[in-house]
């Protein structure tokens, strides 16, 4: 009886035309707010002055929800973006997330550990809700990982304070490769989750004119242009 009343309901929606019910659609990546930046959560921006989260050559905030942390990371590249948390501003010894673009088109949040200059994957990997997309030649991610874990080396603490490093390259098969720029930017001091801050570090091709040295020779040199030589 039963089966007859299933090949029932098959005939029913065949003829009827009407959908057997579907998933719902998963939601679109949101995007990241920048209005937020030292408000409700912290950021970092490199690149051109005034650049966003869309923009950047690398974008990074962070913010707390209850026990986690949550990171949004944003990066002019085809492959991945990562934040590492260091003691020592240098590679070496560091916890490392990394949202990879891999071939199908997807963004997944890896975990690492480097060694010297060779950053080893770790299976255990603290990130959850994660999300990520890949548009207009970008990678872009958002995920939480806990503000408290159980000691290990590989896996820092993140209600201490941090240096945080930077980084993004190109990505081969799903693999990081070696990071786009010689000397990826670091924070010129540790970062604490329970701070805010906005903190924008200009790029290499904005770095000269920055400089109080070379504003002083600018100035300097108007100044002779413009009294003329004897």
């Amino acid at each position: 009886f039963l089966v007859l009343v299933f090949c029932l309901v098959i005939i029913y929606y065949d003829y009827t035309g009407y959908p057997f019910p579907t998933a719902p659609p998963v939601d679109p990546f949101a995007k990241i707010k920048v209005d937020d930046c030292g408000k409700t959560k912290g950021c970092f921006r490199y690149g051109k002055p005034g650049c966003n989260a869309e923009t950047c050559d690398y974008f990074l905030s962070y913010r707390r929800i209850g026990a986690d942390v949550e990171f949004e990371l944003s990066a002019d590249t085809d492959g991945w973006v990562a934040v590492g948390f260091s003691s020592d501003k240098k590679m070496g010894g560091d916890d490392v997330m990394a949202c990879v673009h891999d071939d199908n088109g997807r963004v997944r949040i890896h975990h690492f550990y480097n060694v010297g200059q060779w950053a080893k994957e770790i299976q255990r990997n603290p990130a959850r809700d994660e999300e990520g997309v890949f548009e207009n030649n970008r990678v872009t991610c958002r995920f939480k990982r806990p503000v408290y874990v159980p000691r290990e080396e590989t896996i820092v603490d993140l209600h201490l304070s941090w240096y945080y490093l930077f980084a993004w390259g190109p990505a081969i098969q799903g693999s990081i490769t070696r990071h786009d720029i010689d000397s990826p930017p670091v924070s010129e001091r540790v970062v604490s989750i329970y701070k805010y801050e906005d903190i924008f570090m200009p790029s290499a091709a904005y770095q000269t004119f920055s400089s109080p040295f070379c504003l002083l020779l600018i100035v300097a040199l108007t100044f002779y242009l413009l009294m003329g030589t004897p």
